[in-house]
């Protein structure tokens, strides 16, 4: 039985793609954002360490969890030296995540109990919606949907 090759220790752009399961544009974008780091090959190409692979794992599983790429990039941020993240790290990082997680668990299940008292008429702000407008403190500011108002979307925002 032959010898198992050598691994390579730096990857092309397109190796790192494929094997991440990621778009090149995708890596181009990380990199970008701070999230992984590429070296350049004499001739310019990127070239990634190899373990960026185990990087980009953890960026995905956390895009998954809705974790926004900023909150990603201030927990990889903590790692020493930019190091790749071990079991230790990820179950640090993951804790992190895991009380907001829970908040909008939280939050979504208590919406989704009480979306029925909503009459769906969109601007859930009227008189005393126990979703967006408890004990209606909306009222002193103005009538009407003020959350939407707010946002850009009414008369003049339409």
């Amino acid at each position: 039985m032959p010898a198992p090759a050598k691994l390579k220790r730096e990857l092309s752009v397109g190796e790192v793609a494929k094997r991440a399961g990621v778009a090149v544009s995708t890596l181009h974008f990380y990199e970008a954002k701070g999230l992984i780091a590429a070296s350049r090959s004499g001739g310019n190409q990127r070239r990634y360490p190899r373990d960026v692979l185990r990087r980009i794992a953890i960026i995905r599983v956390a895009q998954r969890a809705g974790i926004a790429l900023a909150d990603i990039h201030a927990a990889l941020a903590t790692l020493p030296n930019g190091r790749t993240p071990t079991l230790e790290d990820w179950r640090r990082l993951s804790n992190g995540w895991r009380n907001m997680l829970q908040q909008r668990i939280d939050s979504l299940t208590q919406l989704r109990d009480q979306l029925e008292t909503c009459i769906g008429c969109g601007c859930l702000s009227m008189g005393d919606c126990p979703l967006r407008n408890p004990q209606d403190h909306l009222a002193a500011e103005a009538m009407g949907p003020v959350l939407l108002q707010r946002a850009g979307v009414g008369p003049s925002g339409e």
